[in-house]
């Protein structure tokens, strides 16, 4: 069928995807299941019995994607920055709904707001909203190139830019990307909530084959290898917070972190409790937990806002953001290049792949989790909404969580008698060591458990959301109920992946395995982008000539 004189084609609004009939593998795609899981698999095997190898080869390919695709990185996030904004702020856009127009929002806005916060980014705030601000207190680009003084009064608000650069607008974006993508062609078009109906519009039917196959799969070790990196901050910060309050001080080694021991403890503990949450659902068990870990998340971030460095924060927050905001345009598209000679070049772009380009690949990683759960749950919601509550309200709450979290930090350091107490601890102990120093141990203690609560209903939330995602993609993206066996294997694959790297090469490993990870999903990301704007203007013709381009009805 043709639309007026465009000879356009109607929207291509069924897509099938073999799934077994019956057996093991009953309702899922036995090729993308299979291959997902050796892929998997074999990365356990590999880096268990050759960690040497294992621990080499992965520092090879790591070195060679910084040398060669760190523009990359930068120039995608970019783009997905310039997507967001342009689809939010184009009129024939931003009105469109994900859904049919008479679709309704399935969730309350702090329900949605709580479950894409929590299993967007909710753990890495309590590592990073005070660890990362330190960090670059101490160092940043800005340091390097002698524009502010490391550790000076002059580098306080550089520390937040460069801070709010990496858990800002390109962080979101990329989530709001994948998740537009996918509700759109899955809730407008009737297709599978899966990653290779985003690409319908370049591709047609031949995704229904191995085309779309690889998308999926790529997809699936994208996200594993992406919430491992997140759980494999969270355990060092799980078994820190359990010694702190004196229950785990066994599960330590002599360096003071966490031991073989603990990762595992900590992994038995947080993947029973996922699992047995992603058993029941994104209804009950995710909800609840997301609902808990936003209200005990408002609880501590009230702590600091009220009792911590107030002033501090508020200068870092507004001041901070605004120094961001006029520095994004150039720092969306600033790629640095050493020169060889060991000095202030060569220290940038290896700052900037350090951090930057490490962060750009968590993200990218992330996103066929985060995009596919945020689809799961924006249903009924228009374009302009869900560009403005997956990217810009959750930016805001990170920039808040490290001016006053941080910001409390480096003032108690600076002014506050802490004396290092702060600085000198892990990552993951800094938070500990600061409201310790600020409440004494009695509160502190209290404090301390309340803590370690909220980051395992983080931690929880992530890992059985990820385990949930990897079934719906597996399951050429039925969101129904998904056999037990299958939410089980991926639970424990994803405790392996994360024990066998984090006993290989600690932190380091799961990093490099994540950004070799995350780069072919990158491309296929910015096909999305490509496909959703080529059908979003299509189904503006189509609008213009009184056509139809959503489903027709619920479920066909």
């Amino acid at each position: 069928m043709s639309i007026g004189n465009k000879g356009m084609r109607e929207p291509l609004r069924d897509l099938p995807i073999k799934t077994a009939e019956r057996g093991f593998y009953s309702g899922f795609n036995v090729d993308v299941t299979v291959t997902g899981k050796l892929a998997v698999g074999g990365l356990v095997l590999w880096a268990v019995a050759f960690p040497e190898n294992a621990g080499s080869v992965l520092a090879g390919f790591n070195s060679f994607i910084l040398t060669h695709f760190a523009s990359w990185y930068i120039l995608v996030m970019a783009a997905f920055v310039l997507v967001c904004t342009g689809l939010a702020l184009w009129p024939a856009a931003g009105r469109l709904k994900i859904g049919r127009d008479e679709d309704r929002p399935e969730f309350s806005n702090f329900s949605w707001f709580s479950m894409m916060f929590g299993a967007g980014i909710g753990v890495g705030m309590l590592t990073w909203a005070v660890a990362e601000p330190v960090y670059h207190f101490k160092n940043n680009p800005d340091v390097i190139q002698g524009l502010t003084t490391a550790g000076g009064g002059d580098n306080i608000l550089s520390a937040f830019k460069w801070s709010y650069l990496h858990w800002g607008f390109s962080a979101w974006a990329a989530y709001a990307i994948t998740g537009l993508a996918l509700g759109y062609f899955a809730y407008r078009r009737g297709l599978p909530l899966t990653i290779r109906s985003a690409l319908t519009p370049l591709f047609g039917s031949r995704l229904s084959g191995w085309t779309g196959h690889l998308i999926d799969i790529v997809a699936v070790i994208a996200t594993i290898l992406g919430v491992a990196q997140t759980l494999g901050f969270g355990v060092e910060q799980f078994v820190a917070g359990m010694a702190r309050i004196g229950i785990g001080g066994w599960l330590l080694n002599s360096e003071g972190t966490a031991s073989a021991t603990g990762i595992i403890v900590a992994l038995l503990i947080i993947m029973g409790a996922s699992t047995l949450s992603a058993l029941s659902g994104v209804g009950k068990g995710i909800k609840w937990l997301s609902n808990l870990n936003m209200g005990l998340s408002i609880f501590l971030l009230a702590f600091f806002l009220i009792f911590g460095a107030t002033g501090f924060g508020i200068r870092a927050l507004f001041v901070g953001m605004w120094d961001y905001m006029l520095a994004l345009p150039e720092l969306l598209f600033t790629v640095y290049r050493g020169d060889g000679s060991g000095g202030a070049a060569d220290k940038l772009e290896s700052w900037q792949g350090g951090w930057s380009v490490f962060y750009w690949a968590w993200w990218v990683a992330f996103a066929p989790f985060v995009g596919l759960f945020l689809a799961r749950i924006s249903r009924g919601r228009t374009i302009r909404e869900f560009v403005l509550g997956a990217v810009i309200v959750p930016a805001i709450m990170c920039f808040v969580w490290f001016a006053f979290a941080g910001g409390t930090a480096i003032d108690l350091e600076m002014t506050g008698g802490a004396g290092g107490v702060i600085f000198g601890a892990s990552d993951g102990g800094k938070i500990f060591a600061m409201t310790h120093f600020m409440l004494g141990d009695v509160l502190g203690w209290m404090m301390a458990v309340v803590i370690v609560v909220l980051l395992m209903t983080y931690l929880v939330t992530t890992a059985d959301s990820a385990v949930l995602i990897v079934n719906t993609i597996n399951a050429a993206g039925d969101e129904g109920p998904k056999a037990r066996p299958h939410i089980i294997f991926w639970g424990v694959a994803l405790s392996l992946v994360v024990t066998a790297l984090l006993l290989v090469g600690g932190l380091k490993a799961i990093q490099t395995a994540m950004v070799i990870g995350a780069l072919p999903f990158s491309l296929v990301m910015v096909l999305m982008c490509i496909a959703l704007i080529k059908a979003i203007l299509r189904d503006s013709i189509r609008a213009s000539h009184g056509e139809q381009a959503t489903i027709r009805e619920s479920g066909s």
